[in-house]
């Protein structure tokens, strides 16, 4: 079956990757003389809207049966946070409408941790070749103190992990590393910083049947794949495919002991510490009533007190 890919480009993507990522793949496209429109995204939620019309108007869900001369295919040219933008768009429409990714950010863990190709040109004949869409799984999140719903392809974090985010989002060295491909090194740089001001918090959490109360937590995140901030290996037996969260949670400790956790962390032996919790449950509650940061994603959802819900739900993307 012909394809007309619709294009939604974040120029800005990985400091300009976007960009050039776009121009190439505009070009291989033509070569190929495949059907295409573009959609450049111009200010912050501009993918939202353009994603909801086309929605509304041209996207159909996916199945095998088909008959259609050509499938209209939504694909989308940026970094975690576009996708994390267009995936809540699409949310109230039928989840059987596919997502073509072509990963342009600076840390891709979605490509990652899915088994997408990181360059975008590879990421791109990887769709191209696919012939259906493959199921991933991804967290799906209910606050219910502001009463806030969304989907996450990547991790929700509170705490350290939220604001290690928000400081990398504000770091003046973000824009410089992404330029030489060294945006992991920004998001270190912010790690470094946040671990001598991030105080240990209160949570309760629900899993598996159980309540457990903790006094002072220090990092705290969901995820559906092994991966954050750009290739950390938080959770290194997580499977996107399967309906199954991730929750790691990480106790406040002296900073001779966090370096040591550090050290395991890149070893992927942090399951060996007693100060590093594990679990996997299919739904989850978390209770944080000590203002925190929060984000989704790596996008920042603000510091504050939250009732988190978690689940999963299956999403198609196209490689």
């Amino acid at each position: 079956m012909k394809k007309h890919f619709y294009l939604i480009i974040n120029e800005n993507a990985g400091s300009g990757t976007g960009r050039k990522a776009a121009e190439k793949i505009i070009k291989q496209l033509q070569t190929a003389t495949i059907d295409y429109t573009t959609f450049y995204t111009e200010y912050a939620g501009h993918e939202t809207e353009i994603v909801q019309k086309l929605a509304q108007n041209i996207l159909i869900p996916w199945s095998s049966e088909l008959e259609n001369d050509s499938f209209p295919l939504l694909v989308v040219l940026g970094g975690d946070g576009t996708l994390h933008s267009v995936l809540n768009a699409l949310s109230p429409f039928d989840p059987l409408i596919p997502i073509g990714y072509i990963p342009c950010g600076s840390g891709n863990d979605f490509a990652r941790g899915s088994g997408i190709a990181r360059q975008p040109e590879k990421a791109f004949f990887q769709l191209l070749k696919a012939e259906s869409p493959q199921e991933i799984q991804v967290i799906t999140y209910t606050e219910s103190i502001q009463e806030e719903t969304g989907l996450a392809v990547n991790n929700v974090g509170i705490g350290l992990d939220a604001a290690i985010v928000n400081a990398a989002n504000t770091s003046a060295s973000k824009s410089a590393l992404n330029k030489f491909n060294m945006g992991s090194l920004s998001y270190i740089f912010s790690i470094l910083k946040v671990l001598f001001t991030q105080k240990g918090f209160p949570i309760l959490v629900e899993v598996n049947g159980k309540t457990i109360e903790f006094g002072r937590t220090f990092l705290c995140t969901v995820t559906k794949h092994p991966y954050f901030g750009g290739g950390v290996p938080i959770a290194p037996i997580a499977d996107p495919r399967k309906p199954v969260l991730d929750f790691v949670l990480v106790e406040r400790v002296n900073m001779f002991k966090i370096f040591w956790l550090i050290i395991l962390l890149t070893q992927k032996k942090q399951m060996n510490s007693k100060y590093f919790h594990h679990f996997q449950s299919s739904k989850l509650r978390i209770v944080s009533t000590v203002p925190q940061y929060v984000h989704a994603d790596g996008e920042i959802l603000g510091k504050r007190s939250t009732d988190f819900t978690f689940g999963t739900s299956g999403r198609y993307f196209w490689f």
